[in-house]
């Protein structure tokens, strides 16, 4: 059998008529229009984006050898939309990446994109721009092979996962950013002393904060409802016997999903489109824009069972039960344990657990997927990286507007090691390019357009890059792109100084904070701007007494890394044998998670302060501050924090200067 390039698919899916063009198929249209919508999916109105009226939007179906002419709506006011159709191979200009490749879709226009559909399976599309993939802006597509099902079933059904916040995804954007716990609090996973306690593992909850590991977390936002085909629960009323295609996909924006079933085993027969030897698995871990095929029957006893998608964290679930009658449930998955690592490691060495990873290793392609060994051979290192207290995420510790691209030669074999330097999985996604999941199958090693990469572990992937122009790589976890883990796979024949264009709202986004304490005593807080790893601001410091006594800080800052951070500014207090001065000044992050800072001002003193947060439970938090100046000598404070809501929390507080009082603290 001829060797084929691995972009056409020539072959190995059986999708060509000849070597020398498509089968001639039929030009098949939709059309669709993206709207703001108000839907109450928890008893609450809220502001939604829905396609042609419905979240998710249509299944668009097709089979290899047609036309897709598909024309994109945007009937927004005051937004900018687009449309990415995920896992398509098809000319650059259509790929829907808002600046990159496409022209975004302004308010009130249209954009009709055209492309013919090469290879059959099931893929998505959904928003680049922004955060609007959170709100609903995403949908199906199935595409069937040109002579076609390659499968006999009874019925083909599509399964797209979701997740829905209640909460504007800007919102959820600005909690993660400022280092919220609301959302772990919410879901029942923060970490705390008493918690580490009870679970058995203060040693382990000790020994992470000495190496300087903030709390592990599986996910990052808290979701108030999870979706298969925008309901928490569905049914199929498939009759017993019946053998049927389940078409997975997970179009969550920041969940990954177990999928188990009351009826066994799952046959899985494709992974991100392409085929693969049929083969089982219990559950089915699927990071955010994956899609498995899932051949499924219908038990002959009758009866509806549940197939349940199940959030990682174990935040909630949606489900679908497929036949009618009596109800079988599918057994709850396992907690997972926050505290310790020690099931991700067993999996990581293979060893069999109750929270499996990806059946990477039992994926087989149905032809050999091998690269011709003509091709010239590139290695590349991509280490991923990131710091859920800044919320900045990147390769190689530089986030996209820091280092934009990757050039790669059009010919070459370009194998790219990710490693996972992170303590969260990551679902890395290319675009425009099928790649080799090198999982030890040799020339049967499955292709796939998004992998996911496990904490502390790495994966390996081959392509040929016979593309041209730019192509995105990124982080698939919505909040994670939005926050810098990308790069653009850009072909060199452009030029040595060729600059991808990207949108400037994901290169430069500007977000604004006010955190701060009104006391019976004193108030205390700062507002401030955050772009990238800027920040500019004001802190503020005042006492209710008879001198009232203030300080206030205007300062400018440049976060390095996790440990380092260098701030200078301009000081206004009226404190006794003060003024006003100039200072500047370094951050670090010390062993057990201690905060020092060390500044010196235009006046020649020296002030060093320590800080320590120490979560007590899921609500009570702990804080301790103390401070030398070498002008004003010493100062202490110690409060307690009991957590109300997102934005407001009860504090009460001992302060060396203003004495004790209690309060309100803030978050906006």
């Amino acid at each position: 059998m001829e060797r084929i390039r691995q972009k056409t698919l020539t072959l190995i899916l059986g999708i060509l008529g000849a070597a020398h063009g498509l089968i001639a198929g039929d030009t098949v249209r939709y059309r669709l229009e993206i709207r703001e919508q108000t839907i109450s999916p928890t008893g609450k109105s809220v502001q939604a984006l829905a396609i042609n009226g419905a979240i998710p939007g249509p299944t668009l179906r097709f089979r290899v050898g047609d036309q897709a002419e598909i024309t994109v709506h945007n009937g927004m006011a005051d937004q900018q939309t687009s449309i990415h159709w995920h896992g398509l191979l098809l000319p650059n200009i259509e790929d829907g990446v808002p600046y990159l490749t496409t022209p975004p879709i302004e308010p009130g226009g249209s954009r009709v994109f055209r492309f013919p559909l090469t290879h059959p399976g099931t893929y998505w599309y959904h928003s680049h721009t922004g955060l609007q993939e959170q709100r609903g802006v995403y949908g199906a597509i199935v595409v069937e092979p040109a002579d076609g099902p390659d499968i006999s079933v009874d019925r083909d059904v599509v399964l797209l996962l979701s997740d829905w916040t209640d909460l504007s995804p800007d919102e959820v954007m600005r909690d993660l950013m400022r280092g919220s716990e609301w959302h772990a609090w919410k879901k029942g996973n923060s970490q705390s002393l008493l918690g580490a306690l009870r679970a058995g593992a203060l040693p382990d909850y000790i020994d992470r904060a000495k190496s300087k590991m903030p709390p592990m977390d599986l996910s990052d936002v808290y979701y108030d409802a999870f979706w298969i085909n925008g309901q928490a629960e569905s049914t199929i009323a498939a009759e017993p016997g019946e053998r049927i295609r389940l078409r997975v996909i997970n179009a969550g924006a920041s969940s990954y999903f177990y999928l188990h079933s009351a009826n066994g085993p799952l046959q899985i027969v494709a992974a991100d489109g392409p085929a693969v030897q049929p083969t089982q698995v219990d559950e089915l871990l699927i990071g955010m824009a994956e899609t498995y095929d899932i051949l499924y029957t219908v038990p002959d006893s009758g009866g509806a069972w549940e197939l349940r998608a199940t959030a990682q964290d174990q935040s909630g679930h949606a489900s679908v039960f497929i036949g009618h009658g009596e109800r079988h449930l599918a057994a709850d998955m396992p907690a997972p344990n926050i505290y310790s690592m020690d099931e991700m490691m067993m999996a990581a060495l293979g060893e069999p657990t109750e929270r499996p990873l990806p059946p990477y290793d039992q994926l087989q392609a149905t032809e050999p997927t091998d690269i011709d060994s003509s091709h010239p051979r590139r290695e590349i290192e991509l280490r991923l990286t990131g710091d859920m207290s800044r919320y900045l995420w990147s390769f190689d510790g530089k986030t996209l507007a820091e280092s934009p691209k990757i050039p790669v030669s059009r010919g070459e074999v370009v194998q790219l090691t990710l490693i996972n330097d992170t303590m969260m999985h990551h679902p890395i996604h290319l675009h425009g390019h099928f790649f080799r999941l090198l999982n030890g199958q040799g020339d049967y090693a499955p292709l796939k357009h998004t992998v996911d990469v496990p904490p502390m572990m790495q994966r390996t992937i081959e392509f040929l890059a016979d593309e041209e122009k730019d192509w995105f790589l990124h982080c698939h976890l919505l909040y994670h792109m939005d926050a810098g883990m990308a790069r653009v796979i850009s072909y060199d024949d452009q030029g040595v100084d060729h600059r991808p264009r990207l949108d400037p709202k994901l290169t430069r986004p500007i977000h604004g904070f006010l955190d701060g304490s009104v006391q019976s005593h004193m108030t205390m807080g700062m507002a401030y701007l955050m772009q990238g790893r800027y920040e500019l601001g004001t802190m503020w410091d005042y006492g209710f007494h008879e001198h009232g006594d203030y300080e206030v800080d205007l300062y400018g800052a440049r976060y390095i890394n996790p440990d380092w951070s260098v701030y200078a500014g301009y000081r206004l207090t009226n404190e006794h044998n003060a003024e006003d001065r100039a200072f500047a000044g370094v951050s670090h992050r010390l062993p057990y998670l201690v905060q020092l800072d060390a500044q010196v001002d235009t006046e020649g003193d020296f002030r060093f302060t320590l800080e320590k947060d120490i979560a007590l439970t899921d609500r009570w938090t702990l804080s301790a501050e103390a401070q030398y100046d070498t002008g004003s000598q010493w100062e202490f404070a110690l409060s307690a924090e009991y957590l109300l809501t997102r934005s407001l929390s009860l504090i009460a507080q001992q302060h060396s200067e203003h004495g004790f009082g209690g309060g309100i603290s803030f978050r906006f």
